[in-house]
């Protein structure tokens, strides 16, 4: 029987990369998870495939198709979770809008204005109306249900682009206020920062770069990090604050699925959102 057996998660952006991964690792310690995303269908990069690698992992993964940049889609989300239970436990804002191209090198001139409302609108905005929505649901699991919201690195040092940095440098504060607000609630809100993550993206990058991966984290490695963070017995005294997965790992002694720990990530900042 694992951790979370009988526990209901949400995961948002979850077809792929960091947010399949949070969502296998839930699947592994028994949870229900709602697996959200754009894509559909039997192929590698889909919420339905993630859904059902949650279930084979050892839990039950339901897939719901979401735009999260459609303030009314969400909406329906939580609708229609809550027509099926009555509470959720976790929540995983995840979800993510590369841009397309990527915004990466150059000034911010060079981006076209949409790049703010890929990086930003998705990566910002969506997490707090799905926490919104979300709010309810935490509230009438009581005490000891938790949000985490991915965020990265980039919320504290340059990264890839100024837009970039601000959606996560808003995330990182969003969290911080959003734990103050919810902890008479009984309920945690926490930060978390991956290294570099060998997501499909990257990979696909990579592929075409020449670049080694050798040492990244893989995104299931991510998750088994969320997860020990979120089973965590001090949870609460660590809502509001962000969380780096390497300590996470050191920690709690976790590997990824090659049985190997990444190396820490070569940036690092402060600890606290």
């Amino acid at each position: 029987m694992g951790k979370l057996t009988g526990k209901i998660a949400v995961v948002t952006g979850a077809s792929r990369g960091i947010g399949k991964g949070i969502a296998i690792a839930l699947g592994e310690e028994g949870c229900t998870v709602y697996v959200t995303g754009r894509t559909t269908g039997d192929g590698e990069r889909t919420i339905d495939t993630t859904a059902r690698q949650v279930t084979e992992a050892g839990g039950e993964g339901r897939a719901i198709r979401c735009d999260h940049g459609d303030d009314d889609d969400i909406k329906a989300l939580f609708e229609r979770i809550a027509s099926e239970v009555d509470h959720i436990d976790i929540l995983v804002n995840n979800v993510y809008k590369i841009p397309s191209p990527p915004a990466w090198g150059g000034g911010f001139w060079d981006h076209p204005i949409q790049v703010w409302d890929d990086q930003v609108g998705i990566g910002l905005r969506a997490h707090y109306v799905a926490s919104w929505h979300a709010a309810k649901l935490l509230f009438a699991a009581g005490p000891g249900a938790a949000m985490l919201n991915v965020s990265s690195p980039g919320g504290q040092s340059y990264h890839f682009s100024s837009s970039y940095g601000a959606g996560k440098a808003g995330l990182d504060r969003l969290t911080a206020d959003m734990a103050i607000e919810l902890e008479p609630k009984g309920v945690a809100a926490v930060v978390l920062y991956p290294g570099s993550v060998a997501t499909e993206f990257i990979k696909d990058s990579a592929e075409s770069q020449g670049m080694d991966l050798s040492d990244a984290q893989t995104p299931l490695f991510v998750g088994r990090s969320a997860v020990a963070l979120l089973t965590a017995d001090d949870l609460m005294s660590r809502t509001g604050t962000i969380q780096w997965v390497e300590d996470l790992a050191e920690e709690f002694d976790l590997v990824d699925e090659s049985g190997k720990r990444p190396p820490r990530y070569a940036q690092r900042a402060g600890s606290k959102a």
